[in-house]
């Protein structure tokens, strides 16, 4: 009860039973309950008296506990006493003890002295044991940690980097915990994070290094490569040729160009190189050392860092397959650029190939692959635009045979390369034009060496060896010597060069993983060029050259002639080198027969040509006196000449074909006619006497003689007079003067002078009249000149009268 309730209650009881009230007063001071001032306060503050009554009741009650104690100490008072006295008594025993415990004491220390000493000895020993064992024991924890440091430490020394890495992952989870309290563990702790970075600045130092190795040492790599390519392939090849020789039992090229002992000691050499250098067989592990790659790759995998090593590398190796894919700019030049490009570039996707299959996750096949095509359109891109320049056959069928090295390696190494081979046909068409260019060389030189005469042969060892060479067939030749082949010497060294041609093409086509049909096809095409553009290309030139006369023209028909023959044996020499049947629906003509005939018409055409020029050589050379007034009875020399030319070269035309002779013979003729029409009708010719129309008739004469006399056999009848006829009827009409004739049955089918034009007797005309006039002076005053003065008008009037009415109608 709180005291403001406990006074409220005192004050009631007052009211009530003041006495009862004191006496609970006291008895609640008596009971020692602290604190007593609120009981106090109520016995004041009450009632007026109440102060006094209850110090009355106090009084009254210490006087009893006074009595109280009293009686308790009467009780008491004896065995007081009695102790006291019993205290008294032991006093002296007392003094007497303490005196023989001071004494005792005072030995015993005396005594416990050394054992004090021997004591606290003992208990510092115990001390340094239990600390000994202390140390101990945290020593043998500490040592592992420490041996292990000193392990990473080694490590890191001998740069043993993925195992330091492994020892700190060991020391990080399994003894670093054991010892976290110590202060060394701590500076252990903080030194590890720079140990790590202090690795991979190491290892990426060292990928660094290996990267700038293998792009020095690609081109090294590439070359092994490609040349344990080629060995394999070369021996395969080799064994092939060897079953193909068992099967067929003899070699399919012709002429035994590759014959069958030569390919048996090829065989047999390459089983000896295949067994020298088996020993010597080096792999991309010999010639580089991966490990840099494996420790980083391993090293980044343990500190949780791969794919930031997987980005760099790759990234690193994009750039330097840029730095391989870029060829010098004189690679076109040699055989050596092209070598160092591909081996560069073998050896880039050698060491990618390897780190793909040795390594997980490094490099992809998704990766290899699209590196690979990125590379492959830079590499067509390079070849199409570098190989361009190349001129040189030879160049080129290496480039080629270098080509499918590389891709056959690459393949190997499973990368797609059938873009290489589809370049390889682009390529084969400009080994084409290099080889037609050099086969256009190849036959100039061989026409400016020909001396267009038949060959002539002594004895039987001539003719085989001429026979050796090209394939003609004349039982005549082989009975008695010495005689002549038709052709001159150069027909026997092109169908030789169309052969090594053949080769040369077919030396491209080996390798191209190609059938039969393909090759054939293609060599038969690329044949077809050579004959059809090249040669004769070649032969047209030759023909059209100024110092290329009659003769050596129709020794050019001959040889075009036997070369169209020999044709179909070159088409037999490409069906026995790819062993596809002419008769196959596909298979390509040559076309030799087109090729041969534009050739020999070119020739005809000028034959035609030259002799026209020759004969207006010789009308150039007639000096005629046009006005003589009497023929000289013979014909002119230059005519004379001029015929005598023609029977000779006539006779050489004996060996072209009956309807060239016959074509040139007539083109001879009419060209002469005609010069001789306009030596006639010549502008600057103003007059003409009787007398020279009378010579003239003289050399018309001779020329109709030689036309009548047959120089070239095969004219039916007077065919080759006919050449003459415009002249003969012109200087029949004015020999006979029959103008009455003429100008009656003129426009008449039958008429006599059918062939005379109007216009060609009135200017012939004319310039006889023009004659009269200045040869006679006097003639007027005789009747026959005057009467021919008149006539000739007469008929001049009549001509321009008819003349002009042609025109008209015209």
């Amino acid at each position: 009860m709180s005291a403001a309730g406990k006074s409220g209650a005192y004050g009631a009881m007052l009211e009530e039973d003041p006495d009862q009230t004191y006496e609970n007063v006291l008895a609640e001071i008596q009971s020692f309950e602290l604190p007593i001032e609120a009981t106090l306060r109520s016995v004041y503050d009450d009632q007026p008296n109440a102060h006094k009554k209850f110090m009355e009741k106090l009084d009254a009650c210490i006087r009893n506990h006074d009595k109280e104690i009293e009686k308790m100490c009467n009780f008491h008072h004896q065995g007081f006493v009695d102790a006291i006295t019993e205290l008294l008594k032991v006093r002296a025993d007392a003094e007497k003890l303490k005196v023989q415990v001071t004494d005792t004491n005072r030995r015993f220390q005396d005594a416990g002295k050394e054992v004090i000493v021997q004591t606290e000895d003992i208990i510092r020993c115990r001390i340094q044991q239990r600390n000994i064992t202390t140390v101990v024991e945290k020593l043998q924890l500490c040592l592992p940690v420490l041996e292990m440091y000193s392990k990473l430490k080694e490590q890191m020394s001998a740069k043993r980097y993925y195992s330091a890495l492994k020892t700190m992952e060991q020391l990080e989870n399994v003894y670093f915990p054991r010892v976290s309290q110590y202060r060394f563990c701590q500076l252990m702790v903080e030194n590890l994070p720079k140990l790590r970075e202090d690795i991979k600045e190491i290892s990426m130092s060292d990928l660094k290094d290996f990267l700038e190795s293998i792009r020095k040492h690609s081109d090294k790599i590439g070359e092994t490569a490609m040349k344990q390519a080629q060995q394999q392939k070369t021996f395969s090849v080799t064994l092939q040729i060897k079953q193909n020789n068992v099967k067929f039992g003899k070699n399919m090229y012709i002429n035994d160009r590759i014959p069958e002992e030569s390919s048996e000691i090829v065989l047999k050499h390459t089983f000896e190189e295949e067994e020298e250098n088996e020993e010597e067989v080096l792999t991309v592990q010999d010639l580089v050392d991966f490990s840099p790659v494996y420790r980083c790759l391993h090293i980044y995998s343990v500190l949780g860092d791969e794919e930031a090593f997987e980005n760099y590398y790759r990234k690193q190796r994009k750039k330097q397959a840029r730095l391989v894919l870029q060829p010098q700019s004189n690679m076109h030049e040699t055989v050596d650029g092209y070598r160092r490009y591909f081996t560069q570039i073998v050896g880039f996707f050698v060491v990618e190939d390897h780190i793909l299959h040795v390594t997980q996750g490094l490099v992809t096949r998704a990766y290899t692959d699209e590196l690979w095509n990125m590379a492959l359109s830079k590499i067509i891109a390079v070849l199409r635009a570098h190989s361009s320049y190349c001129t040189d056959p030879d160049l080129v069928l290496e480039l080629k045979n270098l080509i499918v090295i590389f891709a056959d390696t690459l393949q190997g190494y499973g990368f797609p390369v059938n873009r290489l081979f589809d370049l390889l046909f682009e390529i084969r068409d400009q080994y084409n034009e290099t080889l037609l260019k050099k086969w256009a060389g190849v036959f100039r030189d061989i026409f400016e060496e020909d001396n267009y005469s038949p060959i002539p042969i002594v004895n039987e060892e001539e003719y085989k060896i001429v026979i050796s060479k090209f394939p003609f067939q004349d039982p005549d030749l082989e009975k008695s010597f010495p005689k002549k082949f038709p052709m001159s010497q150069s027909v026997p060294h092109i169908y030789i060069q169309v052969k090594e041609f053949i080769y040369a093409s077919l030396k491209f086509s080996e390798s191209l993983h190609r059938s039969s049909t393909e090759i054939d096809d293609m060599l038969r095409k690329s044949t077809n060029l050579l004959l059809t553009r090249t040669l004769c290309s070649c032969l047209l030139n030759l023909i059209r050259k100024p110092h290329i006369g009659l003769t050596e023209l129709v020794q050019i028909i001959i040889n075009t002639t036997h070369l169209e023959q020999a044709c179909k044996y070159l088409e037999d020499f490409i069906t026995n080198i790819t062993n596809i049947s002419q008769e196959t629906v596909h298979t390509t003509r040559l076309y030799g027969l087109s090729t041969f005939k534009d050739a020999r018409h070119a020739a005809e055409g000028e034959i035609y040509t030259k002799l026209n020029q020759k004969i207006d050589e010789f009308v150039q050379l007639a000096d005629y006196d046009w006005t003589m007034s009497e023929p000289d009875g013979r014909a002119s020399g230059y005519l004379m000449d001029l015929i005598n030319f023609l029977r000779s070269i006539f006779q050489v035309f004996t060996h072209l074909p009956g309807k060239v002779a016959q074509t040139a013979c007539m083109s001879a003729c009419q060209h002469l006619s005609t010069s001789l029409m306009q030596m006639l009708l010549d502008s600057e010719l103003k007059q003409i006497s009787m007398g020279a129309v009378q010579q003239f008739n003289l050399d018309v004469i001779q020329c109709e003689l030689f036309a009548s006399s047959e120089p070239v056999p095969g004219f039916q009848g007077d065919t080759l007079q006919l050449a003459f006829i415009d002249l003969r009827q012109l200087l029949d009409l004015f020999m006979v003067w029959d103008w009455s004739t003429y100008l009656a049955d003129y426009g008449q089918p039958a008429s006599k002078y059918l062939r005379v034009n109007p216009n060609t007797a009135l200017t012939l005309l004319e310039k006889m009249k023009d004659t009269s006039k200045k040869n006679n002076i006097f003639a007027q005053f005789r009747k026959n000149d005057r009467d021919k003065q008149k006539l000739i008008e007469t008929v001049v009037k009549q001509l321009r009268s008819l003349v002009n009415g042609m025109s008209q109608h015209t």
